[in-house]
């Protein structure tokens, strides 16, 4: 794609830094507010906090990969630069991938917001770091099965299976995903995941509200790590009981991508409600 045919951004930069301020100014704990940042990245808004979840907000892979044999061609626009969201007070990594460990998203992130907390897997420590340029004892570490509340919300470690469930040395999950219960609410940020057999049972119990999952498969030519098909997203949303799931990982790069109609046609057909986003759109739960 040339840029001129690139997916434009339902919003972006400083109209959606505007919209991010007016919802923090509008803030009630009786709701929070959605933002899909592209790829996987998910801003929440609640109660007057922002979390930010998995930020890829740069053309850092497109450059690394132009002219090689894995060219990452940008399918859509960057929805904003990471140096405008200066009001976030929570970042995560779910791995060490740099669509979702990203120094040219994070440093500037980080330089934006002084107060900020910045949640990884406790494994990658040491790369996340060096990545990031940041002190060695920044970041706050979580396992599987760990708990940690930060700045009002509790923050739940869970495997993602990438292609595996890939421990280092001691036995700590490389690849994780999220659950973050604040206020009434729980939702589910699945980093990069294959579906694994005790999955659906240990998201059952957080009777989730919202299920980010992502969607683009797994497909071994690509020369990637895989995630859930469009029917696995439906599939797992509905056996874990989340209320909503919003599809996540396409329309990135050309190579590695999925249709959300494939989806939306498998949520209708198990009945599992859904909320599909537009990079730089917003929504707020209840829906």
């Amino acid at each position: 794609m040339s840029p001129s045919q690139l997916i434009p951004a339902f919003c972006k930069d400083h109209e959606l830094q505007i919209q991010l301020y007016r919802a923090k100014e509008n803030a009630t704990s009786d709701h929070f507010d959605i933002w899909w940042l592209g790829q996987s990245g998910f801003l929440i808004q609640w109660n007057g906090s922002c979390v930010l979840f998995d930020p890829y907000l740069s053309d850092t892979l497109s450059t690394k990969y132009a002219g090689t044999n894995k060219p990452h061609v940008r399918m859509s626009e960057l929805v904003i630069d990471p140096s405008l969201l200066d009001m976030i007070d929570i970042v995560t990594s779910s791995h060490n991938h740099t669509d979702h460990l990203d120094a040219e998203t994070l440093i500037p992130l980080l330089r934006a917001n002084p107060e900020i907390k910045f949640i990884i897997p406790e494994a990658n420590r040491t790369f996340v770091t060096d990545r990031v340029k940041c002190a060695h004892d920044f970041p706050i570490g979580l396992n599987d099965g760990e708990t940690m509340e930060v700045k009002g919300f509790t923050f739940h470690g869970v495997p993602a299976a990438h292609n595996t469930i890939d421990r280092d040395e001691m036995g700590r999950c490389k690849f994780m995903g999220f659950v973050v219960q604040f206020g009434k609410f729980s939702i589910y940020h699945s980093g990069d995941t294959l579906w694994y057999d005790s999955m659906a049972d240990i998201l059952k119990p957080f009777d989730l509200d919202v299920a980010f999952l992502p969607i683009n498969g797994n497909d071994p030519s690509r020369g990637v790590a895989g995630n859930l098909t469009a029917k696995e997203a439906a599939q797992l949303g509905r056996q874990a009981g989340a209320r909503c799931v919003i599809p996540h990982h396409y329309d990135l790069f050309e190579f590695n991508t999925a249709d959300p109609a494939d989806f939306v046609f498998e949520a209708k057909e198990l009945h599992q409600p859904f909320s599909v986003l537009k990079i730089g759109q917003h929504c707020a739960y209840p829906l």
